[in-house]
């Protein structure tokens, strides 16, 4: 079996990993002003895919049909490709967040009709608009290259912890104001926003316990597993939760699990799905959730009958 692969502290690749960031905004951005309103948000969420970042397919403003737009990966560009057959790509190396932008809105623009967004970043330290970014211009692909080899482990392992749910649950997002990847489980029971912002109040009105992974950040700076579950009750934070090396951080308000240490069991792929288990059962307990949704995320009843 190949080793799961590694990833260094943010800071070691802080300038090319704050520019991969900013590229994703802006598809994140194009998610929001074209797909249909879904409710958490659900709408504004992108994908990992093979090659990389990507919208779901979005409704073209002109009627002629879908657009997709991604960051692939592996050739190091933006594409924008319209469901008639035209795309239009820029490389990334080389180019500020800015120039990207632009070239991939006028690109849009000759696909598929007045494509416009509200460029000012979310969820991030800066605040130039993506469309006069020129700070951001840093991009290293062996630093992307590694980041996408790791985020892929990652998502599958969170793809195979979400699939046995028989509540609702979303697929593996690919967040883009936070820059991490998710997956969240509910109950099915509302619940308050912790804030009256924007995002609080509609990202976050229902029960739900969400596990993910993010590459690290100027916050906690090394790669890791993560999970809360909203809203939280008093016990929540102190559990023992497997592996050993899982832990609540006050900082945080989450539990997390290092990349390093899920590197460093005998089975990675099983330590994470022992996190992102364990934290389940011990925010169902908390949280007073019907016991049979642990236990769906652990085969019982199995999924496919």
């Amino acid at each position: 079996m190949p080793e799961w692969p590694s990833l260094p502290p943010y800071e070691v690749w802080r300038a090319t990993c704050d520019t991969l960031h900013a590229h994703t905004q802006l598809l994140g951005k194009l998610a929001v002003a074209l797909a249909p309103p879904e409710p958490q948000l659900q709408h504004a969420a992108l994908r990992l895919t093979a090659r990389g970042w990507e919208t779901l397919p979005l409704p073209a403003p002109d009627g002629s049909g879908a657009v997709v737009v991604a960051l692939d990966l592996h050739r190091h560009e933006a594409v924008a490709e319209h469901s008639g057959g035209g795309e239009r790509r820029v490389g990334l190396p080389g180019r500020s967040v800015g120039e990207v932008t632009r070239t991939v809105l006028a690109g849009l623009r000759e696909l598929a009709g007045d494509v416009r967004i509200n460029p000012t970043p979310q969820e991030v330290p800066w605040t130039v608009p993506l469309d006069e970014d020129d700070e951001h211009a840093s991009y290293d692909p062996d630093e992307v290259a590694a980041y996408f080899a790791v985020a892929t482990r990652a998502a599958l392992a969170l793809a195979a912890f979400r699939a046995p749910y028989r509540g609702r649950s979303t697929p593996v997002n690919a967040w883009w104001g936070s820059f991490d990847l998710a997956v969240n489980l509910f109950s099915g029971d509302p619940a308050a926003p912790p804030s009256d912002d924007f995002i609080m109040r509609n990202a976050m009105d229902a029960q739900e316990v969400a596990v993910g992974w993010w590459p690290g950040d100027a916050r906690y700076g090394r790669p890791a597993l993560y999970g809360y579950a909203h809203p939280a009750p008093p016990d929540f934070p102190g559990a023992t939760l497997a592996p050993p090396a899982a832990r609540w951080d006050d900082d945080l308000g989450e539990y997390l699990l290092d990349w390093d240490d899920v590197l460093a069991a005998p089975d990675p792929a099983a330590a994470v799905l022992a996190f992102a288990r364990t934290l389940f059962r011990h925010a169902c307990e908390t949280c007073g959730w019907d016991p049979a949704f642990p236990a769906s995320t652990e085969g019982t009843p199995p999924p496919v009958r």
